[in-house]
């Protein structure tokens, strides 16, 4: 009898079917104050660490950008104004109130940009759409990272970049205080600021099992990736990833 495959919810074994839902479930919950636990949570950090990334994307007016789980739209927003009006940003998340939230932010700012819901293993665009392609904490959550990064791969034109960015390990010597940091500090957050304490529980989590840069880079190359290249930011507490499609 054929046994259905288990992956990992934070430290949890679930059935691989569930994790999309349970992650749903954690991002349907804290989308309403996602931005202010962000500043909290980073001492304001993530903000720089999207910066570097955007100046590392390069985008110049005319390109084709994908943001992929773009969240609130923090990087759509910057690349939407380098792009100009000749070029085109399109916003995906794979939950819908992460999305709206993200797409009614960028209408604040006076930017529309099409926000399509979908899975990122299953991107649905064409093969060959877009100049880059881009992922901002988001990758730590996909069931198959490996089918996530093919798609990403699909979509890019030739030339075109894939930037990931995302939580990390951090330099060894502070992981005593990192640890203590994150599952105990964080949780307390989210219960006192979003209510939801067991959320940024699976967070902290979620970082712990994602693959440390090395091993993400070799993921990056086997889905096609080239010239796969990290940058450790704040002690490898975060990295960006930079792989090229030729």
């Amino acid at each position: 009898m054929n046994e259905t495959p288990t992956t990992h919810f934070g430290y949890q074994q679930v059935p691989e079917p569930e994790k999309a839902a349970r992650v749903a479930g954690v991002f349907s919950s804290v989308a309403p104050r996602y931005d202010l636990m962000n500043d909290l949570m980073s001492l304001g950090l993530h903000r720089v660490w999207k910066s570097f990334a955007v100046r590392h994307a390069m985008v110049r007016p005319g390109m084709s950008v994908l943001d992929v789980a773009g969240g609130t739209g923090d990087l759509a927003r910057a690349f939407a104004r380098a792009v100009g009006p000749r070029g085109r940003v399109v916003l995906s998340d794979i939950n819908g109130a992460m999305l709206a939230h993200g797409r009614a932010r960028l209408l604040d700012a006076g930017i529309a940009v099409p926000a399509v819901q979908c899975d990122a293993e299953k991107l649905p665009f064409a093969t060959g759409s877009f100049d880059l392609v881009t992922v901002a904490f988001g990758l730590r959550n996909m069931t198959h990272k490996d089918r996530a990064l093919g798609e990403m791969h699909r979509v890019l034109r030739p030339g075109g970049r894939l930037l990931v960015l995302e939580f990390a390990r951090v330099w060894k010597p502070l992981t005593p205080l990192y640890d203590a940091y994150s599952f105990r500090v964080l949780p307390w957050l989210g219960e006192k600021v979003a209510a939801d304490g067991a959320s940024y529980r699976y967070l902290a989590e979620s970082i712990r099992m994602h693959p440390p840069q090395a091993e993400l880079a070799a993921l990056m190359e086997q889905a096609g990736l080239e010239k796969v290249t990290w940058f450790n930011l704040s002690a490898g507490v975060c990295a960006l990833h930079v792989g090229h499609k030729f």
